[in-house]
């Protein structure tokens, strides 16, 4: 009996007792190579990155100076992480950062959305007998059960966020014009992410920090690029040692050309968002569902943790939407099909050498 069972090696490691931990912990999702994942709060931009954030990370998102579509990523990113209630930094260089929590987007669980509109192709076609329709109210009681344990919610951009999300949470508030030099700045960051340290035993509550606009006009330090690259260096590395994730939205427009590449290059994820012109008319033949575009986002850089393999992305830029005028979606770009009074093509073309004329093929 004892040769029957199965021999383990001394050197494999037992990952049940952490996996197991991460999964009563909401908001977080194992990846490759040991690394864990954050959600970003939009779906489409977790799937394209292959999986979310990574959890003790750095991520930068270059702005577009005529419209302000960062906001739509880092008001998402906030969202999700008062919705999994998760401890939250947020540091601005408006007047009043925390008045800007009531213009976060509230979520919308669309997993009551697909059993409501199963229910109603089932009452208008289908005919299910008696003793089966408890199977289904099993199913959507698992439903509103799972609600709050969801990885990615799905928000909706015209409803606020309710208070009670963010009323009795751990939530930091900054004002950037507070902190001259930046010292300031760094030491609540650096207070915060003790709160999370790293420790694979015993994994705590993760948390986020989302800075918008660091080196604006408004802030006194916008001009001392040696203390703003200090400050985010610095933050990369105290972010390593804990389990949080960092968001910094910056104005590439503003700054000179090296200092931008330098901070892009302490970017763990680097992505770009460009608004769309409203009458460009070359693009709106160039690209299908050019109408419903809200701009553009592109990926430039992906977290590569505890590995030295890139990431080869299928596609780097995509065209982002709001779905029913209320989610943020992305799409792959497509090309607009060709009219064919403008040339012949391969298909209709039966010579492969390109002849005009029908008839066998010519090789």
């Amino acid at each position: 009996m004892a040769g029957n069972k199965p021999r383990v090696s001394s050197f494999s490691r037992n990952f049940t007792a952490a996996s197991n931990t991460i999964s009563q912990i909401p908001g977080l999702k194992h990846g490759p190579n040991g690394t864990m994942f954050l959600s970003s709060g939009i779906l489409d931009l977790d799937k394209i990155l292959g999986g979310g954030f990574t959890l003790g990370s750095l991520v930068m998102v270059m702005e577009d100076p005529e419209a302000p579509h960062h906001m739509l990523l880092i008001r998402n990113f906030m969202s999700q992480g008062l919705v999994h209630n998760q401890p939250l930094l947020y540091a601005s260089p408006a007047k009043d950062p925390r008045g800007f929590l009531g213009t976060l987007p509230s979520p919308v669980f669309s997993k009551d959305e697909k059993s409501r509109d199963r229910d109603a192709e089932q009452e208008k076609g289908l005919r299910i007998a008696w003793q089966y329709k408890k199977y289904f109210d099993e199913q959507n009681s698992e439903f509103q059960r799972d609600e709050k344990s969801e990885y990615c919610n799905d928000f909706d951009l015209r409803k606020p966020l309710e208070r009670h999300f963010y009323s009795g949470q751990q939530i930091d508030c900054i004002r950037l014009e507070d902190s001259a030099d930046l010292t300031t700045f760094h030491d609540r960051c650096s207070s915060f992410l003790s709160q999370t340290p790293r420790n694979d035993r015993n994994i705590t509550c993760p948390g986020r920090i989302a800075i918008q606009s660091l080196g604006a006009p408004q802030c006194d330090f916008s001009d001392k690029e040696c203390n703003m690259l200090s400050f985010v260096r610095s933050l990369k590395n105290t972010i390593r040692s804990s389990n949080a994730v960092a968001v910094i939205t910056f104005p590439p427009s503003l700054f000179s050309p090296s200092f931008s590449k330098r901070l892009q290059h302490l970017a763990d994820t680097l992505v770009s968002v460009k608004a769309i012109p409203d009458e460009d008319k070359e693009l709106a033949k160039l690209l299908t569902g050019y109408q419903d575009m809200v701009g553009l986002l592109s990926v430039h850089k992906v977290a590569r943790i505890n590995t030295q393999v890139p990431t080869i992305l299928e596609a780097t830029t995509f065209s982002m939407k709001l779905q029913k005028r209320r989610s943020l979606i992305l799409e792959c770009l497509n090309q607009a099909p060709i009219d064919g009074s403008s040339g012949i093509s391969y298909a209709s073309s039966g010579s492969c050498t390109g002849s005009s004329k029908t008839g066998a093929l010519d090789f």
